[in-house]
């Protein structure tokens, strides 16, 4: 997966840091265990990860720099989002087969 150059960043700086990285492997689990679907669980992590983007650049000059480089528009995240999700995130059980026409249960 391809990141963009604010989401390599943020994930270089979490890297870095193994208290950041313990508390967004945790909240990945959190957010995975809550959402209702993958899609769901990027965009509730996209958010998060957003926020913490904004926070971060008060008090971090790569962030701060990213920031101001950005003007009012916001940063994509979500490729962050869907990988952190994929590495740290348990996998969903996947849909039971239908043994009479080969379909998943609900599909």
């Amino acid at each position: 997966m391809s990141l963009n150059r604010n989401e390599q960043m943020f994930s270089d700086y979490v890297g870095a840091h193994p208290e950041e990285k313990r508390f967004w492997q945790e909240k990945v689990r959190v957010v995975a265990a809550g959402a209702g679907d993958g899609h769901a669980a990027a965009t509730e992590l996209e958010r998060e990860l957003w926020r913490y983007f904004k926070e971060r650049g008060q008090v971090v000059p790569s962030f701060r720099e990213a920031l101001a480089h950005q003007g009012s528009q916001r940063a994509s995240l979500r490729n962050l989002a869907e990988l952190w999700l994929r590495q740290w995130a348990p996998p969903r059980p996947k849909p039971k087969a239908n043994p009479s026409d080969g379909t998943a249960n609900g599909a």
